[in-house]
């Protein structure tokens, strides 16, 4: 199964960040119920983000005073998570940000997150939400000449994929969105 993730990983839309993240060795095959505790927790942080991420529409110029409103009560939220975030989990105590690129089936993780072993446990902190991390489960299965290294992710349940590719597919679309606004 090895070479066919890799194959199906680099097939597929990817998202490439620089995000705050650390991981740690594992036993593999992870025990189940990690499994299960680990995916209710991660069902719940793509839920968040995917509320957080998705709340901010562009309303143009409508001078609709309920528009005017959303508005208003979107740049509310907005300081309200920054708050919460920085309370919860301030920039000094978040691990640092590395470049690397993950989708449903897998990550390229930098050798710097390459623990000893084939498992481990991949921390994700994303911008809109630094609290919750989503927790990815895997193992290496590819170590390339540059360092990098390829983490298969433990079958993660078909809900938890989907969120995970609309997560991705969501940051693939603003990242189009903002190269044409610099180009326009």
């Amino acid at each position: 199964m090895t070479a066919s993730s890799w194959d199906e990983f680099d097939q597929r839309l990817s998202s490439e960040e620089h995000l705050h993240s650390d991981s740690e060795p594992l036993a593999w095959p992870p025990p189940a119920e990690l499994l299960q505790r680990l995916a209710e927790r991660n069902a719940n942080t793509l839920a968040t983000l995917a509320a957080l991420e998705e709340r901010r529409a562009d309303f143009g110029d409508d001078d609709n005073p309920l528009m005017q409103e959303m508005l208003r009560m979107d740049a509310k939220l907005t300081a309200l998570v920054e708050i919460v975030n920085q309370l919860l989990a301030p920039a000094a105590t978040l691990p640092p940000r590395h470049a690397l690129r993950f989708n449903a089936v897998g990550a390229l993780l930098p050798a710097a997150l390459l623990p000893p072993g084939d498992g481990l446990r991949l921390r994700l902190h994303f911008d809109a939400c630094r609290s919750l991390p989503l927790e990815l489960v895997g193992r290496v299965v590819r170590v390339f000449d540059d360092g990098r290294g390829f983490m298969e992710f433990a079958t993660p349940g078909d809900a938890i994929s989907d969120a995970i590719e609309r997560l991705v597919f969501r940051h693939h679309r603003r990242k189009v969105a903002e190269a044409r606004q610099q180009l326009g």
